[in-house]
């Protein structure tokens, strides 16, 4: 798209309507712009998600991915014939499809389905904590260096997120710790989707955005399905309303594999540095989303956790500058 778009030379009239095309088309395809709409997409996936309260979450993660998989099947193939794996790729996309595809998906959604103990926005927001893991897991795993203000920032973001979780940090326990283990869920999500993310990029920079998105999908299927029936959910595979399916399917094709089509697409020529701040439209639209649709307000206390955790992974973004 780039190298068409310079090749227009605008001359009068016409090349001042040419310019403006030209301007908008190069901010539709940049990397950032790309991330954002992926990040919009994401903050209004829970509204999706809570409709679909009386299934089991691992059926929901498989349906969707399956959902996804057969839609973006004729571009894998078609990709494939260009691509070669090495043995470390094919091990850095299959733990990218468990703990990304399944896991992640499956901690988000069942977080987002404990609709009567944690707020809609606090699980959205304790994604933000996502870099911390990434970073970790870079530490642990590929023995990438850290220095020591990344635990430094890294703490005050576990903080500020245990603040953002539970009101004045006050820890309810009602309800047999219902409230507990929803905000345990969130934070599980975060360290699945940070973890895999250092195994994203890896496979990003030598293969394309389409043909990774597939693959995750391709693997994420079986994985799914196994967990499907190791959790006792079988039976609700025969059970999907046709409503549900829908719900499903509009997940797949807007907030699930089109978000991440897109997001892949936008990170492969994005700075994470930049790519995390851009992120923030992700929770910003979930605390719109909480206020606008369900009417809730947080406390006063969670707001100005919401700053400081917000600042803290900014920090914790610029000690992980990479150049794509």
């Amino acid at each position: 798209m780039s190298h068409i778009l310079r090749q227009v030379k605008p001359r009068g009239t016409k090349g001042i309507f040419y310019c403006l095309i030209i301007t908008l088309m190069k901010t539709l395809f940049s990397g950032p712009f790309l991330i954002f709409i992926a990040a919009i997409l994401w903050g209004l996936d829970g509204i999706l998600r809570r409709t679909l309260f009386d299934l089991p979450p691992i059926t929901i993660v498989f349906f969707e991915h399956l959902i996804g998989l057969i839609i973006i099947s004729p571009f894998l193939f078609r990709a494939w014939r260009g691509e070669r794996l090495s043995k470390h790729e094919w091990g850095a996309i299959g733990i990218v499809a468990l703990l990304s595809g399944v896991l992640g998906t499956l901690f988000f959604t069942a977080a987002l389905l404990k609709v009567n103990f944690i707020q809609f926005s606090v699980v959205f927001l304790l994604q933000k904590l996502q870099p911390i893991f990434a970073i970790l897991a870079a530490w642990l795993l590929l023995k990438e260096r850290i220095t020591k203000h990344y635990f430094v920032w890294a703490a005050l973001a576990l903080v500020a997120g245990y603040f953002v979780t539970f009101p004045n940090g006050i820890v309810n326990f009602a309800e047999g710790g219902a409230y507990v283990t929803a905000a345990l869920y969130a934070v599980l999500a975060a360290a699945a989707w940070g973890a895999s993310t250092a195994f994203s990029r890896y496979v990003l920079l030598n293969h394309s955005h389409t043909f990774v998105t597939g693959l995750r999908f391709l693997l994420t299927v079986p994985i799914a399905l196994l967990l499907v029936f190791a959790l006792g959910a079988a039976p609700t595979l025969a059970e999907i309303t046709t409503a549900q399916f829908g719900t499903l399917a509009l997940i797949a094709v807007s907030t699930g594999m089109v978000a991440l089509w897109i997001y892949y697409r936008g990170l492969k020529h994005t700075r994470a540095s930049i790519s995390t701040i851009v992120e923030l439209a992700f929770p910003l639209t979930a605390i719109f989303i909480d206020y606008f649709l369900y009417g809730t307000v947080l406390a006063l206390s969670q707001y100005a956790a919401v700053i400081v955790l917000m600042f803290a992974m900014y920090r914790v973004a610029l000690l992980n500058r990479e150049n794509f």
